[in-house]
């Protein structure tokens, strides 16, 4: 069994920012695939469906960006599932926009959405990275950036690269995350 998490904050006003990128994955991966509705539970919005013949949980945090530990661990912890089955997938404001990167372990690289999955299960999990943009290119701070929604412009970018995601999660369940880096690096140079 995977938990695959998209992580976002709840609510409309949040709806097609920056900072719920990992939202829109999670969607993409749910309507791919064949997934039972979201449901409320572990201060989240739950599903429960099969890729590749394995078992996911795919899980969007209802705790907003700073607290999703708190919902990524419930689950973890109900499920027993242990990190390396655990794929999360974020905003990347250090990274280009649409520029993609997958990894086990490491920092949070500043992200408070991270270092709560990481006081809850550690730090040795999946990460899909997805690049945002940077504040800096729009003259703005941080806060305001993540917070901030997407162009038209920006989203057709995104929409090709959130497809990419859901078509190929099963490559990271099946293959791991060091054939899974390469594909990613290899449809980032087209």
């Amino acid at each position: 069994m995977f938990l695959v998490a998209g992580l976002g904050n709840p609510g409309e006003e949040y709806a097609k920012t920056r900072h719920n990128i990992g939202f829109m994955a999670a969607d993409e991966i749910h309507s791919r695939y064949n997934f039972t509705p979201f449901k409320a539970k572990f201060e989240g919005l739950l599903a429960e469906g099969t890729i590749d013949g394995e078992k996911i949980l795919l899980l969007k945090p209802q705790t907003f960006m700073n607290l999703s530990g708190n919902s990524v661990g419930k689950v973890a912890n109900f499920y027993k599932i242990p990190p390396q089955n655990i794929i999360v997938i974020h905003d990347d404001k250090d990274l280009a926009l649409g520029k993609l990167k997958a990894k086990i372990g490491g920092s949070a690289g500043g992200h408070n959405g991270l270092k709560n999955i990481d006081s809850q299960i550690g730090q040795e999990y999946n990460r899909i990275r997805i690049g945002v943009g940077s504040p800096k290119e729009h003259n703005t701070d941080t806060v305001n950036f993540v917070l901030s929604r997407f162009s038209k412009a920006e989203m057709d970018i995104l929409q090709e690269r959130l497809d990419f995601i859901a078509a190929t999660v099963g490559e990271l369940i099946k293959k791991g995350i060091a054939q899974y880096s390469n594909l990613i690096g290899q449809h980032n140079q087209k």
